[in-house]
């Protein structure tokens, strides 16, 4: 096999012979093409962020976006800019509605 082939096109049999190479990967035989790809990725230093891709948000995370915006909208409303408030409404609502779709996914 080519070193130039990316990881990701490799099919699952030859994923698994790069794997038995690799002596901290163990249970290389029972393992799915995503958990072969995940562990030698892991093993080689390889991040699984892509370029341009965000990284996962915390629920935590995204309820201080929630504060910040609604410092931000409170600052808008005191200058009158009442196009600006609207954005910033709409925009509290939707990072509200992602938080809940997290809780729910969580549970």
């Amino acid at each position: 096999m080519s070193e130039e082939k990316p990881l990701d096109k490799c099919t699952v049999k030859e994923l698994r012979e790069i794997a038995m190479g690799i002596e901290s990967i163990h249970g290389v035989s029972a393992m799915k093409k995503d958990e072969l790809l995940r562990a030698i990725k892991e093993a080689r230093g390889i991040s699984e962020e892509k370029p341009g891709e965000k990284p996962v948000e915390t629920i935590r995370e995204v309820k201080q976006q929630i504060r910040a915006l609604k410092e931000k909208k409170e600052e808008l409303r005191n200058s009158a800019d009442q196009i600006g408030v609207k954005r910033l409404k709409r925009k509290i609502g939707r990072l509200k509605k992602k938080t809940r779709n997290m809780a729910r996914v969580a549970s």
